[in-house]
């Protein structure tokens, strides 16, 4: 009895993702393998698995699983195609990769609109979508390669003037290495160096055009003079009689266009030399020769040119939404751990496969064999306790059919597939043995968002999930509402640039509001699942509940912690920022007479005359029954940690073991329990009680565990010789 419970169980987060994210990477299924006759996976497979699916931050994830799209094009329809999965029978050498990580202007720009809202703290409303949409344009893309040529040409200039050998030097060389290597990936990639081009036109075409206008004049670079007799003017400058880059030494310009242009012709298959230029223009420009531009023929490539991105993109983005929304839930579970002291982190263990596929009764048992190995044994490093199940089918209200299209109206696009009811209810069967707690989400879109949810309260959840009532495995099964808006689909336009005309005296912006060009990416959203199964993993942690509350205890997890409890909810915060105003009293009404789910609210409140700005939980309810509608999700946490704790003291349930644990000796564990009640983490809190009734004959101890009055049962089977019998 003296080992900490800590050092018997130090974890009680880790979270099993039933998701696809990369079909090209190992999954859950392919590495388990064959089970036929085998009860438990070996050390060395769990490792195997482990170092292919497990991840403790989102970095890791993005690492392990790098999610990609591919991209060839179509000759027949001159289209850029995108792909989630690798397209087969297309030779490799005309697939393009394209990774979606830290580097895609797409994901960065979610990011960037995530933090930006969790800062100024307004809901959707407020919050000006439109400044940071813009970031996907080819005049953004621009800005950010110009970041990136400052930081080249800077490092350039110091590498040179350091000696041979210096080890600053090799250094900086290293650094230069990686920033090259970031440039060079998109030599290759035509779609990558479509906003340069794009936006090279445009700075040629206008250069000198008024900022009004955006009309350009002819220009002749010049000189200041006076002349013979005082008068001002300004004459043409001298030009280079030969057709060599002019030099300017103090930067190093001409040394680092050669370094490009060695390094586009090295890397480059099948090189174009006005590639090669804009690569080097666009990474170390150089006043060059003056040549006379083509104006006619560079206003048409330039409007062919954003034609072509403005469809590719927004090909593009319809393509990865799917993948994007995925890698942001990950995002957001990592994220709701907030905390500056890491203790015990949460982890994710990625399935990687269809959900499915994973249920389809031969793969079942690859499945069981798997979490029979963690969830088994008296070993806890890798047991699982969570899962997260998102986008769950929600079939939409019915809606007239419309026999003639008066008017532009949404097009019908074949609805991306989600997770059904019946996977979800074969998953349940199966992780109930396992006592794995399953926080699923619907299908992300408008509906199930908190405006969609303000407007049409609850009920079609609640009729949705009717038929995981009343099942042995209800209390495993939490369904998350509503679902996070990264952009709502009404505000999600993005304008990518204008037409240009050529005029008499060289080309403009068109003014013309047809010629803007803009692509809709229709709402980016976030399962609730995962965000819930985040903040219940983070709080899990002792570390993460001293943040927020004075009374903590170092070395109990939080699976006693109850969210809805007291002003707990407005302490133990999601990273979310608010959405609406709230819920009106009708739908909140409806909640709480209902108790149903693992609810978010985006309300108005207050903890010590400071505003709330954060999403909060308000209910955090699993499927099973209660009198007074649904019970809370830490009852079964408790129930099986205790479970746990006592399967490991008393050697597999043995009798006199069982009645030493709940004895009332001082050194007992039910002792040590009921004098630690004081903390907000305490195993037994006040109104809490714990007990134990032994049936001799059929060898079955059943232990009532009291929380504010309301019993919950938890049956064992007593071990009376040695050997183990699986409770």
């Amino acid at each position: 009895m003296t080992a900490e419970l800590v050092d018997i169980i130090s974890q009680t987060n880790r979270t099993m993702l039933f998701e696809e994210i990369n079909p090209e990477k190992l999954d859950i299924l392919t590495l388990v393998g064959d089970v036929k006759g085998i009860d438990s996976l070996s050390d060395e497979k769990i490792k195997e698995i482990n170092e292919h699916l497990l991840v403790k931050s989102f970095d890791e994830f993005l690492d392990k699983f790098s999610p990609t799209v591919y991209s060839f094009y179509n000759a027949a329809n001159q289209k850029v195609m995108y792909t989630l999965k690798k397209p087969e029978g297309i030779q490799e050498d005309c697939i393009s990769e394209i990774p979606v990580d830290q580097n895609n202007d797409f994901l960065k720009m979610l990011f960037t609109l995530i933090d930006t809202k969790r800062s100024q703290g307004t809901t959707n409303v407020d919050f000006k979508f439109e400044n940071l949409l813009d970031m996907i344009s080819p005049k953004k893309v621009m800005d950010d390669i110009r970041q990136v040529r400052k930081e080249i040409h800077y490092l350039y200039g110091e590498y040179d003037q350091l000696d041979e050998g210096d080890p600053k030097k090799l250094d900086t060389g290293d650094k230069l290495n990686t920033m090259f290597e970031v440039a060079s990936r998109n030599y290759n990639n035509v779609m990558a160096m479509l906003p340069l081009a794009i936006e090279d036109i445009k700075t040629r075409l206008l250069l000198g055009s008024n900022q009004e206008s955006n009309e350009s004049e002819k220009i002749q670079i010049g000189m200041l003079t006076i002349g013979e007799v005082g008068e001002l003017k300004i004459v043409e400058a001298p030009q280079n009689s030969n057709t060599e880059l002019m030099v300017i030494d103090e930067n190093n310009n001409h040394e680092l266009s050669t370094v490009f242009e060695e390094d586009y012709e090295s890397i480059t298959e099948s090189p174009s030399a006005y590639v090669k230029n804009l690569v080097i223009r666009t990474f170390s420009p150089l006043p060059t020769v003056k040549t006379d531009i083509d104006i006619k023929t560079e206003v048409q490539n330039y409007n062919t040119y954003l034609e072509f991105y403005k469809d590719a993109k927004d090909e593009f983005v319809k393509t990865v939404k799917p993948l994007v929304e995925k890698l942001l839930g990950v995002k957001m579970f990592f994220d709701q751990y907030a905390t500056k002291n890491k203790g015990m982190q949460p982890s994710l263990l990625v399935t990687n496969t269809k959900l499915d596929m994973l249920v389809k009764s031969n793969n079942i048992p690859k499945l069981s064999t798997y979490l029979n190995t963690v969830n088994s044994k008296n070993d806890f490093t890798d047991t699982v306790w969570f899962g997260i199940v998102p986008s769950l089918e929600l079939e939409s209200v019915g809606k007239l059919k419309v026999s003639r299209e008066r008017f532009k109206g949404n097009e019908k696009i074949s609805k991306q597939d989600g997770n059904t009811m019946e996977s979800l209810s074969m998953l349940l069967d199966t992780v109930k043995d396992y006592k794995i707690q399953l926080f699923f989400s619907f299908m992300t879109e408008e509906e199930t968002t908190f405006n969609g949810i303000a407007t049409a309260g609850i009920d079609r959840f609640i009729d949705k999930c009717s038929v995981l009532l009343r099942k042995e495995f209800s209390e495993f099964a939490i369904p998350c509402i509503p679902n996070f808006t990264i952009i709502p689909k009404d505000k999600s336009g993005v304008v990518i640039d204008t037409r240009m005309l050529s005029t008499e005296n060289g080309a403009r912006l068109s003014k013309e509001k047809e010629d803007i060009l803009k692509l809709w990416i229709e709402g980016v959203y976030v399962g609730a699942s995962y965000v819930a199964a985040g903040i219940v993993a983070a709080y899990q942690c002792p570390e993460y509940l001293k943040e927020s509350f004075r009374s903590v205890k170092r070395d109990y997890p939080g699976v006693r912690f109850d969210i809805e409890a007291g002003d707990n909810s407005l302490r133990a915060v999601t990273t979310m920022a608010k959405e609406i105003s709230g819920f009106t009293n009708n739908i909140k009404d409806a909640i709480n007479r209902r108790n149903f789910g693992f609810v978010f609210s985006s309300e108005n409140a207050q903890l010590q005359d400071t505003d709330i700005k954060r999403i909060t939980v308000y209910k955090a309810r699993s499927l099973a029954m209660e009198e007074d509608g649904f019970d809370s999700i830490y009852k079964t946490q408790v129930s099986t940690y205790i479970e746990r704790i006592l399967r490991f003291q008393s050697g597999d349930f043995k009798y006199d073991n069982i009645v030493k644990f709940f004895s009332n000796n001082p050194s007992s564990q039910k002792s040590k329990w009921l004098n630690e009640k004081g903390f907000i983490n305490s195993i037994i809190q006040d109104g809490d009680d714990i007990g134990y009734i032994v049936d001799e004959k059929s060898s079955l101890c059943q232990i009532d565990l009291v929380f504010n009055g309301n019993v919950k049962n938890l049956e064992v089977m007593i071990t009376k010789g040695t050997s183990a019998i699986k409770a």
